[in-house]
């Protein structure tokens, strides 16, 4: 079992999310066309011919022509993996990957990893080097001091693209960050504190550094290693360290915390003693950076020191110095002015804007999923990871401190445009789907797992509760499920709770409670304890009616309209709404959402009013402003046909019921997404393309979803059940267990249900 703050999971289930799907995180789409002999032909001989002699005649022209402005490299030799040591640079792979992602994911930068095998420092420097053609910028990863410093430096003076150590410099930045909160909160100028910085190693001599440059004295900031204090005259110390050596008569860690305002840890566990806190100024600031365990954990910092300000690397404490909130939005404004450089300015400015950006208005979706309204104080002096206004803010400031400091090749004119730009790179639904899943972490609930014999059902049953979720409740037989368990890799299957209807203490109340419903439809209690004992569904519908669980989840093992069958004689809709189904079809930077997908056959004016009523507040819930467009074969009544009316009576609806959002119909597809085709209906009153699309009929709805998923290739969520009494949702038969998993979080947050 390995631990990661406050989420737990099993070596197998680590393995397993490595090696399912495809081996590996990361691959390599085409972006543009590659279906025709012509598109073949531009893409590569004879068409690529023209842009390659239009760079080797301007080299500047590389950035218009292919991906090298967007790309980014990140290279590791495996000699500082992590907290792990030196293990080797194919050991370093999956760091290195992961890093790629997190590029991607945040601030839509491309990325590949490249790892190399040597520990030459020499040989690294010309190999690096010698990559500049390819990208746009290097970062640099888990490689061991002080063979770092002298990479990254010389790389700097070599290269004309960025070149980072995040190492080094991501964390600097976070925390100088949240120091200036810090201060800011405590009254405090960043020329007069007095800073101890324990550890020596790249990122406490980068956070150093960083300091320094923006105003902390060099006289003031006292650091120590292993060995103690870096004092003038000490023997045995690297250039690197004496750089930050003072004249003072401390010697150990306790002699220099007497007075500091400020205390900086990036060494070891438990290094920070309490007594030491004592000793410290008044409202001192902590900053326990050692990962997996700070030097001290903020209960036992003020438990010394209330009134201290206390921050760390961990997720499951307040104020968590998380290297991405920086080195995503910093590539990405180096990269969109083509800096030839990742400098002090823009370092300082990136730490800046997340400074600031922490001492607004906590926007709604953050708050939400992190269970807390948060506020600027003393337990928030750093913005939340997910928040989506870092990718505006922080490349923003970046760029233009690239610009002004003389690195950028390429000029921003219009900073509310480049915002604009940013926001709409990433798709908002990713950002939401991030904070409801930690909004259940924050609130966990118990999920009944009705087909819990079947492994794609169970495997996404454990994870649920090894990421942190909740409590799985397995529906099935209990020497069944134990024995799949076994064979998953699960180490302790006995302490899941499995409900087996042949001996659950609640068939009694079940059956009590299901007769009394079911007897005038010509069902006798017999009858009804058959259902409860052979009937997963049933059975699972119960436990949830019961309370035993908050929610459901089914559909593996039958086909959706049988599963609502068996739930909708335990289960009824909620009152006053209608049951129906929302695919969501998740693009790059767009998502879609359809309705009714799963349900009702062919829906009347008031069902599709209703439908898309409860579809955009499901949209705005994943961060989207809902534009609605009722489709159909016509756009506004040409051709004419015999199925427009409930459309047109639903559009007269929504205009008496005033709902809050966009909506127009009857549009076909064309008229609702294509801008273009939009243009030739100046009166509608849809200010852009539609992202909640209420189709006529289930038919024609069904039909497009699958169609959408398997031709566009979009992720796909759902299809999501909307209106039912308890939160109860029937996945595809074709699910696989991360599409299981996505639907039970959403019901257990309160989405899909």
């Amino acid at each position: 079992m390995a631990e990661d703050n406050n989420v737990s999971f099993t070596d197998r289930e680590a393995l397993f999310y490595h090696k399912t799907i495809r081996p590996g995180k990361i691959e390599i789409i085409a972006s543009k066309p590659m279906a025709s002999q012509r598109d073949l032909s531009l893409a590569y001989s004879p068409g690529v011919a023209v842009p390659v002699q239009a760079i080797a005649d301007d080299p500047a022209t590389a950035y218009d022509y292919t991906a090298k402005g967007n790309l980014v490299a990140v290279i590791s030799n495996g000699t500082a993996i992590l907290g792990m040591g030196n293990l080797g640079a194919l050991a370093s792979k999956p760091v290195m990957e992961g890093k790629a992602v997190l590029f991607k994911r945040f601030a839509d930068v491309d990325s590949i990893d490249i790892e190399l095998d040597s520990e030459d420092t020499e040989a690294l420097i010309e190999a690096i080097a010698m990559m500049e053609p390819s990208f746009g910028g290097i970062n640099l990863e888990d490689i061991a001091a002080p063979e770092c410093f002298i990479i990254e430096q010389t790389l700097r003076e070599r290269m004309n693209i960025p070149v980072m150590h995040d190492d080094q410099h991501g964390t600097a930045i976070i925390a100088a960050a949240g120091l200036i909160n810090a201060c800011h909160i405590t009254g405090r100028n960043l020329a007069d504190i007095k800073v101890v910085v324990n550890g020596a190693g790249a990122s406490a001599l980068a956070c150093t550094s960083l300091v320094k440059s923006m105003g902390v004295r060099h006289e003031n900031v006292t650091v120590c290693d292993s060995r103690g204090v870096i004092y003038i005259g000490r023997e045995n110390v690297d250039q690197f360290k004496s750089a930050h050596a003072i004249d003072t008569q401390a010697r150990t860690l306790t002699d220099a915390m007497k007075g500091a305002d400020v205390f900086f840890g990036l060494s070891v566990a438990g290094a920070l003693k309490p007594e030491m806190i004592m000793d410290m100024a008044k409202d001192p600031i902590i900053f326990a950076m050692a990962n997996p365990d700070p030097e001290i954990t903020p209960p036992d910092a003020l438990a010394a020191r209330p009134d201290a300000i206390v921050a760390t690397g961990r997720s499951d404490y307040p104020n968590q110095v998380n290297n991405v909130l920086g080195f995503p939005f910093i590539f990405r404004g180096a990269l969109d002015v083509r800096a030839t450089a990742i400098n002090e300015e823009m370092k300082i400015a990136a730490a800046r804007a997340i400074a600031e950006l922490a001492r607004e208005q906590v926007p709604e979706e953050v708050a939400v999923a992190y269970g807390t309204n948060h506020q600027f104080g003393r337990d928030y002096i750093i913005p939340a990871p997910f928040d989506p206004r870092l990718m505006e803010v922080v490349p923003s400031a970046v760029a233009k401190a690239a610009m002004d400091s003389g690195v950028a090749q390429l000029a921003i004119e219009d900073f509310d445009a480049y915002r604009h730009a940013l926001k709409s790179r990433l798709n908002p639904t990713t950002s939401v789907l991030t904070n409801v899943y930690a909004q259940v972490k924050q609130n966990p609930k118990r999920v009944i797992f009705a087909e819990a014999e079947d492994e794609i059902v169970l495997r996404a049953a454990v994870q649920y509760r090894d990421f942190g979720y909740g409590e799985p409740i397995l529906v099935g037989r209990t020497a069944a499920v134990i024995a799949k368990m076994e064979e998953l890799g699960v180490s302790d299957p006995h302490s899941y709770t499995i409900e087996n209807s042949a001996v659950s203490e609640h068939v009694g109340p079940l059956v009590e409670m299901l007769y009394e419903r079911l007897q005038r439809r010509g069902y006798l209690e017999r009858d009804v304890l058959r259902m409860v004992r052979n009937d997963r569904n049933i059975f699972a519908s119960g436990l949830l009616k019961l309370g035993v669980g908050d929610a459901m989840i089914t559909g593996m093992t039958r086909p959706f309209a049988q599963s609502m069958i068996e739930i909708r004689r335990v289960l009824d809709p909620k009152p006053g709404h209608l049951p129906f189904g929302i695919h969501v079809l998740v693009g790059k930077n767009n998502t879609t959402f359809l309705a009714d997908t799963t349900i009702n056959e062919r829906p009347s004016a008031q069902e599709l009013a209703t439908i898309a009523i409860e579809t955009a507040a499901v949209a705005r819930r994943l961060g989207h402003e809902p534009r609605v467009a009722f489709l159909s074969y016509s756009t506004f009544g040409n051709p004419e046909g015999q199925w427009l009316d409930p459309i047109r009576e639903a559009v007269q609806i929504l205009d008496q019921r005033q709902p809050g959002f966009e909506y127009e119909g009857d549009l076909a597809p064309d008229a609702a997404l294509n801008p273009t085709i939009m243009k030739n209906y100046p009166f509608s009153r849809l200010t852009g393309p539609a992202n909640v699309l209420i189709m006529p009929g289930l038919q024609s709805a069904n039909i497009s979803a699958k169609l959408l998923r398997e031709l566009a290739g979009q992720a796909t969520i759902g299809p999501m059940l909307i209106g039912m009494e308890k939160p109860v949702q029937v996945a595809p038969m074709t699910a696989i267990a991360p599409d299981v998993l996505t639907l039970a979080v959403l019901a257990a947050a309160g989405i899909a249900g």
